[in-house]
């Protein structure tokens, strides 16, 4: 990552995300913003983290990999996904390797200065709260999801949540093998009968495949075979 002095971006930032009435004046005026690269590793199993960040712009991959060396995604995240919260919280080291999948930017904040000046500011406490407990509930529903449901459910919701809206828009995605590989691993299915239940989509009319672009072509298709779940 590297530090970015560009005052004007950064407060577009501040004020999306209201940043402004989350932190005390102190904290925010040590908020910094960073860039980010497309295949950088941001952090690695068993780092040590000692600022809590703010993906602002882009999107990361988390990843972890067995001892034996088999690797395996279990989540993407997009603005505003927050990084060091449970360690922020537990003093923990990073459990898995979080990597970026696009150009884009964080903010960061230390740690010793939310520890200092946020104990008492209920407009951050109510904003971790919000943040580790939707970051646990959508991990269990993943889990559910995998466990529970079947490769066509899985598929539908995960191509839902690929959406601009997460509601179900139609979207463009470029399905290059380490694409497919990648999605095969979030939903827990293997490469090759991921490749056969898309060709199952294509003949049902939910989606149309031309030179390695998939688009959605029937989006009620698509969330009913989701059955009321979405990937997050």
């Amino acid at each position: 990552m590297r530090k970015l002095s560009d005052p004007t971006l950064f407060r577009e930032y501040a004020t999306a995300f209201d940043f402004d009435n989350i932190f005390s004046s102190a904290s925010f005026d040590a908020l910094e913003l960073y860039e980010m690269k497309q295949g950088e590793v941001l952090w690695e199993k068993n780092d040590t983290l000692d600022h809590l960040y703010f993906l602002v712009d882009g999107k990361i991959k988390i990843h972890t990999s067995s001892a034996g060396g088999n690797g395996l995604i279990l989540r993407f995240k997009n603005p505003l996904a927050v990084i060091g919260d449970v360690e922020y919280v537990k003093g923990t080291d990073v459990f898995h390797t979080v990597e970026a999948v696009t150009d884009g930017h964080l903010m960061k904040i230390p740690f010793a200065r939310l520890r200092q000046e946020e104990k008492e500011n209920t407009a951050f406490l109510h904003f971790l709260l919000e943040v580790i407990t939707h970051k646990f509930y959508t991990e269990a529903h993943a889990s559910t999801l995998n466990m529970l449901y079947n490769t066509d459910v899985r598929l539908a919701s995960y191509l839902l949540s690929l959406t601009d809206d997460g509601k179900g828009s139609l979207f463009h995605e470029e399905m290059r093998p380490e694409t497919l590989k990648e999605t095969a691993e979030v939903i827990g299915t293997s490469y090759r009968h991921l490749n056969r239940v898309l060709r199952n989509f294509e003949d049902e009319g939910i989606l149309e495949k031309h030179r390695g672009i998939i688009k959605i072509t029937d989006i009620d298709l698509l969330r009913h075979k989701a059955e009321g779940n979405i990937y997050e």
